[in-house]
């Protein structure tokens, strides 16, 4: 590459340049019109790295012909990383211990300090302690912070501690509806040494695998683990093959009555059908052109529920309507048009893209639906709701009374609804017609049984400014739907207990009750211990069932109530139309809202503001401290280069469909668990357990946690659900942990054996870490989901693939077996033996780049983080 490509313009007084991803294409014969925006946007960032790296130039020619390249790598580096508090807490801890790996080899401890712009949302920690009445926020927020006031000091001493990292205060909003209204910028642009300006594509990735919402707005981001943004954090690059694009065509335009959330679910199941998994996914079509950009974000937000990578539209009118809804300067917008269509991102639906693969949805055949019981993709028509429960037509009914009232539940019966998840309350127009269901209810006198636990926590202050201006508030509030936090409370499994009395009946005598909630996530386990079955609907729809009482209903024939007439009240009767909609949306949705809301958001909550936290440079470690301890995984030994593993053990054999919710729960901590046993031996009583997810700072708790799921099936303890086991040489059965603890003892290495989609889920670092201290070397799987199988990588467990057509099932493996693992380059030969039967096959080695392999011999990715930041 002979030049740089860099051009010019001149805007508001002030000159940019960028670099000319057009010209670079059409001087080697390509034409940029047929590239998908999403490969747009990395090509840029490789002519630009190239430019300044020129070692890195040879990488561009991947950009030729890409789609003839998905064996070739491609670097990412981010312009920036977004964190949630579950899963930044892990990271910050893990930069504090690498400080102190740097600090013991005499090294320069700043070394170790991120290098691109980080946001650390407090939003997983408030929980739905109380609900259906005013004073729950502050009560939620009060408990909030008794829990988690170590977890907040320490975070304020990184923010006091690291450069260019920014906290965002707990109960101000969700981390994706505070980076969709107010971080992301569409383009960015920095000072160079000569006056000018460069501009570039705003690109992150985000401790949350929902972090591709902001794929909405035109900007290129995706969830990571924890341990990837680290490496992010500190401007290492990232690897991974020149990603296959499917390409959506959308066309038509939305019935009347449907809603984004109908919309979202629907291409959820379509792109799981499709096998999207690892693949970006973008959007175009004339359809595009209807679609508010809130739409756009709750369809980009699903991506991890479809399994794609990302789930992009491009920049065009609609990114630039929000921009100024949303309030950004004017300046800012002027340079995300001037560039975005200079440099070839800019669409106006006149190109046509190629892509590898190509989809299609007609959004007129779009339906309203729900998703569940236990996996996002499975959606149900409302008027086939009723069948999901055939099955339990004979169970008897189940007696409880609940504030004075006498119930007679049956499955199905509901003991959740919850608003929740920026999913859905990034979207004003079906949080509107939400508020308006409720205030045709509480016209008609229709009140929401007293056993079902309501709530409503939005992602942004804003939602509650413009439901306040809209009168719509108050008559959530007299349904039940009072706000109880600005976080992700239910979705994420912070749903507290149900209501008192029935909370006592169902944990003494299980039954199969139902939750409804607007949020992303569904499996089973997840948003309480106590229920059953969780369908994920619009916030009209939550409203809906919650006055029903069951998910046991057609809405589409059957009323939902009866007025204090006497009348039968069906769903058609307090559905709004969408012009009215509309009309509510456009008078009461302003830009001075979120222009005073986020000119506030660092100082808007007076308990943290009063937070002391220290200012030292490395973090002092207190040994007592059940929350924040010091990980040993800066410290990892070095691996060989071609491992050879004997006399192995299967610590697991898991189904398919192995959530990270799995591996590593979240939510409820229970007594008689080894994590609720190593904390009543530290002093904690069981009121003060909190959470897994508040108590990821602490490897011990952690590792304890892991593979603890209560509805976890392991295949070796059959009769038992839950994290046990069969510890092997004495055919004993035991907790995950505890086998684990005695394999270490006899220095056995284990294993793990699953089926497809293993890791599909949240982005959660532990589940890879975890299985790392329980002594684990290898997973064979059917197949991996992307984010774990990379996390897998960076801590030094090796995933391996069984080649297709086989599984453990057509291999006759029962888990019983001891297993032998020889690596050899991207094949690894396997044997499996029991008594005198040997199984012999192989596996691939899903180290997908060299880098890959770099990480596992170093033992994952922070140790070797460490070297180089000591060899400067």
């Amino acid at each position: 590459m002979d030049q740089t490509y860099q051009h010019d313009f001149e805007q508001n007084g002030k000159r940019y340049t960028y670099y000319d991803i057009a010209a670079y294409l059409t001087d080697r014969g390509q034409d940029i019109t047929t590239y998908p925006y999403t490969i747009r946007i990395l090509l840029e960032e490789a002519l630009r790295r190239a430019s300044q790296e020129p070692d890195t130039k040879k990488a561009l020619e991947t950009f030729i012909d890409w789609d003839h390249n998905h064996d070739k790598d491609v670097a990412h580096q981010p312009e920036r990383v977004i964190l949630q508090d579950l899963t930044g807490v892990p990271a910050i801890v893990d930069l504090a211990a690498m400080r102190d790996a740097v600090a013991d080899a005499g090294g320069d401890v700043e070394s170790i300090n991120p290098e691109v712009p980080v946001h650390l949302v407090v939003d997983h920690s408030v929980q739905v302690d109380h609900a259906g009445s005013n004073d729950a926020f502050d009560y939620n927020v009060k408990k909030e912070f008794a829990r988690n006031k170590e977890r907040y000091t320490f975070l304020k001493w990184a923010q006091n501690s690291f450069k260019n990292l920014t906290v965002i205060p707990p109960d101000t909003g969700i981390i994706h509806q505070v980076n969709l209204e107010y971080l992301a910028s569409v383009v960015r642009s920095e000072k160079q040494a000569d006056g000018t300006y460069l501009a570039f594509p705003d690109t992150l990735v985000g401790t949350d695998s929902h972090t591709t919402m902001i794929n909405g707005l035109g900007v290129l981001g995706w969830g990571v683990g924890g341990i990837e943004a680290e490496a992010s954090m500190l401007r290492q690059k990232s690897y991974m093959t020149m990603p296959a694009v499917v390409g959506v065509k959308l066309t038509g335009r939305l019935q009347p009555g449907v809603t984004a959330t109908d919309l979202a679910l629907t291409l959820t199941h379509l792109l799981r059908e499709h096998n999207v998994v690892g693949k970006f996914v973008e959007f175009y079509g004339e359809g595009l052109a209807t679609l508010p950009l809130a739409y756009r974000a709750t369809i980009a937000n699903m991506a991890p529920e479809y399994g794609a990578t990302c789930g992009y539209f491009p920049i065009d009118d609609q990114t630039l309507a929000y921009l100024k809804l949303t309030n950004r300067p004017q300046e800012l917008i002027d340079l995300v048009t001037t560039y975005a269509k200079r440099n070839q991102l800019y669409d106006n639906g006149t190109q046509q893209q190629h892509y590898t693969e190509d989809d299609a949805l007609d959004l007129g055949t779009v339906t309203s639906s729900v998703a569940g019981p236990n996996r996002p993709q499975d959606t149900i028509k409302l008027d086939e709701m009723p069948k999901q429960f055939d099955d339990r037509r004979d169970m008897p009914a189940y007696p409880v009374t609940v504030a004075g009232q006498d119930f007679d539940l049956r499955p199905g019966s509901l003991g959740i609804a919850a608003i929740t998840s920026c999913t859905n309350t990034s979207n004003p127009q079906v949080l509107i017609a939400a508020g308006l269901i409720a205030k045709k209810a509480v016209e008609l006198g229709l009140k929401i049984p007293a056993y079902v636990k309501t709530s409503f926590a939005p992602g942004s202050r804003v939602v509650s400014e413009y439901l306040k201006a809209a009168g719509l508030q108050g008559y959530m509030d007299q349904l039940g739907f009072n706000l109880v936090g600005y976080g992700c409370t239910t979705c994420i499994g912070n749903s507290g207990q149900l209501e008192p009395e029935l909370q006592e009946r169902v944990a003494k005598e299980a039954y199969p009750l139902a939750a409804v909630e607007s949020a992303n996530r569904n499996f089973e386990g997840r948003v309480n211990p106590l229920v059953k079955d969780t369908y994920l609907a619009s916030p009209p729809l939550v409203v809906v069932y919650a006055l029903a009482g069951t998910c046991d209903i057609d809405l589409t024939a059957t009323p939902v109530g009866t007025d204090k007439n006497g009348q039968a009240v069906y769903m058609e009767d307090l559905w709004p139309d969408d012009q009215t909609i509309d009309d509510m949306t456009q008078k009461y949705l302003k830009p001075e809202q979120f222009a005073e809301n986020y000119a506030s958001i660092l100082e808007q909550n007076d308990t943290w503001n009063k937070l002391e936290a220290p200012t030292t440079k490395t973090y002092q470690w207190d040994d007592k401290s059940t929350y924040i301890a010091e990980p040993p995984f800066a410290h990892n030994a070095a691996q060989p280069e071609q491992p050879h593993f004997t006399n192995m053990r299967v610590l697991a054999k898991l189904g398919s469909s192995i959530t990270t919710d799995h591996i590593s729960p979240a939510g409820f901590i229970g007594a008689r668990t080894p994590a609720g046993k190593y904390l009543l031996s530290k002093g904690v009583d069981i009121k003060s357990f909190n959470s897994y997810g508040a108590r990821r700072g602490n490897h011990e708790v952690m590792v304890r946690g892991t593979l603890a799921n209560i509805r976890l099936q392991n295949q070796l303890s059959p009769d038992k659900i839950g994290g046990f086991t069969n510890y092997l040489p004495d055919d004993k059965e035991t907790t995950i942990y505890d086998a684990a603890e005695a394999y270490k003892q006899s220095d056995t290495p284990l294993v793990i054996l699953a089926g497809k989609d293993y890791g599909m889920g949240s982005s959660r670092d532990w589940a890879a870490k975890g299985v790392k201290l329980l002594g684990v070397k290898a997973i064979i799987a059917e197949s991996f989901e992307r984010i774990h199988r990379a996390n897998l990588v960076m801590m030094g467990v090796m995933p391996l693939e069984y080649l297709p057509g086989q599984t453990a099932d057509t291999l006759g493996l029962d888990g019983t077996e001891t297993f032998e693992i020889n690596v050899d380059g991207q094949t690894a030969h396997v044997t499996a033996t029991k008594g005198d039967q040997k199984t012999t096959f192989d596996t691939n080695v899903r180290f997908d780049t060299p880098t890959d392999w770099t990480y596992y011999q170093h033992g994952g990715i922070l140790p070797l983080i460490v070297q180089n930041k000591l060899a400067g």
